[in-house]
């Protein structure tokens, strides 16, 4: 009897063991499903946040005009700057014109006013001449 009582703890002590066992393989695999499932969550979380920037961003064609319109401004802009690029430097040409004309005409004055004051002063010497030549 004890013998049988023996073996029948022996077998039950090995069911035991083998259900251990297998408790044991089925938390290894449940921990590999765990794993994978957190792996597959934080992808998923991850293509959300994708998607919703995504999103949030215009459409290629949309993009496009606005791209179009962009380069169209930007080449209006260049063409008035390079209109008033030469606009201003036919200014500067005009400007040296006018100060190299005022320089030629105070020079053309100062010349008269020296011709001015030459006869003013030969004038002067014929007047005091005459006053000399006058007085008795």
């Amino acid at each position: 009897m004890s013998r049988e009582e023996l073996d029948s703890y022996e077998q039950l002590s090995k069911e035991i063991e083998i259900q251990i066992e297998e408790a044991k393989e089925d938390i290894e695999k449940t921990k590999i499903e765990l794993q994978d499932a957190k792996r597959v969550r934080k992808n998923r979380i991850e293509y959300d946040v994708l998607a919703k920037v995504i999103n949030e961003q215009p459409d290629r064609l949309e993009t496009d005009i606005k791209l179009a319109t962009l380069q169209q401004e930007l080449a209006t802009l260049k063409e008035k700057s390079e209109q008033l690029e030469h606009k201003l430097e036919m200014r500067r040409k005009q400007f040296h014109v006018l100060i190299s004309s005022i320089h030629s005409l105070q020079g053309m004055l100062d010349e008269c006013d020296e011709e001015i004051i030459d006869v003013s002063l030969e004038n002067d010497a014929e007047d005091t001449d005459v006053q000399m030549h006058n007085s008795p």
